[in-house]
């Protein structure tokens, strides 16, 4: 055994560590008081080492060096009260999701701020002045730096203990941690501890970022990299915890030390990679962490906030004027490849539309009627169109029937995963249906013999009766039809009924007789299933597949879709499909920007419609009818 190569990997997981603690502590400490999942997070650690690199640049790379990762970090610290004072204190009052999209439309605009001040280039830092050379461990190098960043983790986790159990600004961050109204009854400023609070959290995360100079290159996809890893350390050492942090990212950070260290094994005759595990060992953890404890390693069930956002509405039939509407809408749909005749790019555009419509209305029956947030639902997309195209490729099926079997495949996952995941609830059973698909998304990456690993597959076309666009185009939208069609006939079911009063009582809905995870299951599988066909009409649609259908963009873009559309009205999830879609696509079009635009837009259209687009309209439109009715 190379003992000393074990024990530098080791030293190397410790260093992780201590750099991805800073990360997960700032977000931890933010959602802890603020409740808010700050998908942003993750842009304030790459903002702090592009900051960092520009003030090493201006101060010197001697004396300088580090007064200037000092100063990035808190540059980056005020930076997030700025972006507290002037959006998120806004919508706090809002339901918690929103505020995710919010975050997440944060992300679009500091990514490409960042691309217009430093380019798109990646940016090096210099060695750090005394500490550029290496120590010798046992016979081996390691890096000078890395021991300071071994040291720098706990000392920042006693500097918090020190400051959350020593002071009374501490005392005040823990109270509201537990219960945060009653913090704001006994006259607390409120407004200004939860800027305090989310300031620390991002100079934490600014700081983590601005040590990572000398380590690492800054780049542009710093961002969503960091915020998955920092959520995943966060979930499994307990929402809140700053110990169960620093503990959860040592735990993530040795084992993946060890499986790099390990490398590849000969198991009975087969070779096995130990370091690819490096890819989604975390999620691995997190998955049996989230199953065994829910709560994570040292973390507790939060206190239930009493800001319960907009009541859900029961789910009415359709009035007289919503049935012409969706007649005119359908014809104009059956009409259109006639008058877009020459422009084929419309088309294509428009299955785009019809599939993301469909996906997102899958996504939708679980989260609005059924009350499970998921943010892994692009699993069931990607194995739908996987299972598409290797029927056609391997097992040599004709198209018509891969369209059929492939959903059956992404509901026999949603069987699986969801067995798991309706055991949590919340932010918990989110992060857990993230897991599950990294997890997926990762076998796929890396199997190529039999998914093609990060090529995917190719020449996965329809058959010669829809080698038109147009023909396809008319499939697509029946298929997506029937679909939709289908979802909101097993809401208005009894099943339906069952399924909301789960998630409105389920204390009440237990007591009579309501098996509700058992009715949370079955709408897994469901809202997989028609998913899966989602995936299946994409991948036809485009001849390829590749692993970014299974990614956890592809999943986000499907909560923003809802999110946007609103959540508590059946036409939501296809109102903001449709828009969402065609913003990323008109935007991404005509300027190099587009992320920020996209973002400004969804930030405006989350201010001025917290019920999403569809939602406003159908309060509009009853407060209409009120009018009419008390005039009359």
């Amino acid at each position: 055994m190379d003992f000393s190569g074990f024990l530098v990997q080791l030293l190397n997981g410790l260093a992780g560590a201590s750099s991805l603690f800073l990360v997960a502590a700032g977000l931890s400490l933010i959602f802890g008081v603020t409740r808010i999942v700050n998908f942003a997070h993750g842009s304030f650690f790459m903002v702090g080492i592009y900051v960092a690199y520009s003030l090493v640049e201006r101060l010197g790379t001697g004396a300088g060096f580090w007064p200037a990762l000092l100063l990035a970090a808190v540059a980056v610290g005020v930076f997030g009260a700025l972006i507290e004072v002037l959006l998120l204190r806004r919508i706090y009052k809002a339901p918690e999701l929103f505020q995710l999209l919010a975050t997440f439309a944060l992300v679009l605009v500091i990514k490409d701020a960042v691309l217009w001040f430093w380019g798109p280039d990646e940016l090096l830092g210099p060695r750090v002045p005394g500490l550029s050379g290496a120590v010798q461990i046992l016979g081996r190098s390691f890096p000078s730096y890395d021991l300071f960043l071994i040291v720098v983790g706990p000392a920042v986790l006693g500097l918090l203990w020190l400051l959350l159990t020593r002071t009374r600004w501490g005392t005040l961050v823990r109270a509201a941690t537990q219960d945060r109204e009653m913090v704001s009854a006994l006259g607390v400023n409120q407004a200004w501890l939860f800027t305090a609070v989310f300031a620390l959290g991002a100079l934490l995360a600014g700081l983590g970022g601005a040590l990572q100079l000398p380590r690492e290159p800054a780049s542009l996809e710093m961002d969503l990299n960091t915020i998955g890893a920092a959520f995943v350390v966060v979930v499994v050492g307990g929402m809140g915890s700053i110990p169960g942090a620093y503990a959860a990212a040592l735990l993530i950070a040795e084992i993946k030390a060890v499986c790099i260290w390990i490398g590849v094994v000969q198991i009975a005759g087969i070779s096995m990679s130990f370091s690819k595990l490096t890819l989604v060992v975390e999620f691995l953890v997190m998955a049996t962490v989230l199953v065994a404890r829910p709560w994570g390693l040292l973390g507790r069930a939060q206190a239930p906030s009493r800001y319960v956002g907009v009541q859900e509405e029961p789910l009415r039939a359709s009035s007289t004027g919503y049935l012409i509407t969706a007649a005119l809408l359908g014809v104009a749909l059956v009409a259109l490849p006639t008058v877009t005749a020459d422009s084929p790019y419309t088309t294509v555009l428009m299955i785009d539309l019809l599939v993301a419509a469909l996906f997102t209305a899958s996504l939708h029956f679980i989260m609005g009627p059924a009350g499970m947030h998921s943010f892994g639902h692009a699993a069931y997309f990607g194995l739908g169109a996987y299972a598409a195209a290797l029927l056609v490729r391997s097992a040599h099926l004709p198209m018509e029937v891969s369209l059929v079997v492939a959903p059956f495949v992404a509901a026999l996952g949603a069987l699986i995963f969801g067995w798991f995941a309706v055991r949590l609830s919340g932010v918990y059973l989110a992060m857990l249906t993230l897991a599950f698909a990294q997890i997926t998304w990762a076998i796929t990456f890396q199997w190529d013999s039999f998914t093609g690993g990060s090529n995917g597959l190719t020449g996965v076309w329809p058959a010669q009766w829809l080698s038109e666009k147009q023909n396809y185009y008319y499939l697509t939208l029946l298929m997506v039809v029937l679909g939709v069609l289908a979802l909101r006939r097993i809401l208005f079911s009894p099943f339906g009924y069952a399924m909301r009063a789960g998630r409105d009582s389920a204390l009440r809905a237990d007591a009579i007789g309501i098996d509700v995870k058992r009715m949370q299951w079955v709408a897994f599988i469901i809202a997989g299933a028609f998913a899966g066909l989602a995936g299946a009409l994409y991948a036809f649609s485009k001849g390829s597949i590749s692993p970014e259908t299974l990614s956890v963009g592809k999943s986000v873009d499907g909560l923003v879709m809802v999110l946007l559309g609103g959540i508590q009205t059946l036409a939501g999830p296809v109102v903001g499909a449709v828009t969402f879609t065609w913003l990323h696509d008109t935007v991404a079009r005509n300027t190099d920007y587009w992320r920020a635009m996209l973002g400004a837009i969804i930030l405006l259209l989350v201010l001025l419609f917290p019920q999403g687009i569809a939602g406003f309209v159908q309060q509009l439109a009853n407060r209409l009818r009120e009018k009419a009715r008390v005039k009359t």
